[in-house]
């Protein structure tokens, strides 16, 4: 199960909503080991897309080395779908390579309504977690 505080929450949705019609993405840190994430790093997405992410290397080199400065680790990677559900696509899967991440996505195709679901994606397995805001 994935525990996120509401400010956490809103602020996911919030750059989904943003960046929207491309698809926003990002990592909310939290200490190593702790599974509890605590800190909202929004990034770029590299490939500025409707239908990708990608984050950029050399970002995303300053956002890991800087969250193992602190004893950080990723506990949320999260990005948005602008045109289907909130589900990891066959690209998403490919890509996870955080074991022990929450992978979130939000899906903004409804302006009104933004759908937030957590996976955990381990070897090319998905498997959707509940969701407890707090």
């Amino acid at each position: 199960m994935l525990t996120i505080p509401r400010e956490l929450y809103d602020k996911v949705v919030e750059h989904a909503r943003k960046d929207h019609p491309d698809e926003a993405c990002g990592v909310l840190a939290g200490p190593a080991g702790s599974d509890r994430p605590e800190r909202f790093i929004p990034m770029q997405n590299a490939e500025r897309s409707p239908t990708f992410y990608r984050f950029d290397s050399m970002e995303q080199f300053r956002v890991w080395r800087d969250m193992d400065d602190r004893d950080e680790e990723p506990v949320v990677i999260y990005h948005s779908h602008t045109a289907t559900e909130a589900y990891p696509s066959r690209t998403d899967i490919s890509y996870a390579s955080e074991p022990n991440a929450h992978y979130v996505l939000v899906s903004t195709r409804d302006e009104r309504d933004a759908e937030f679901r957590s996976f955990r994606i381990t070897g090319g397995e998905v498997s959707e977690e509940p969701v407890q805001v707090i």
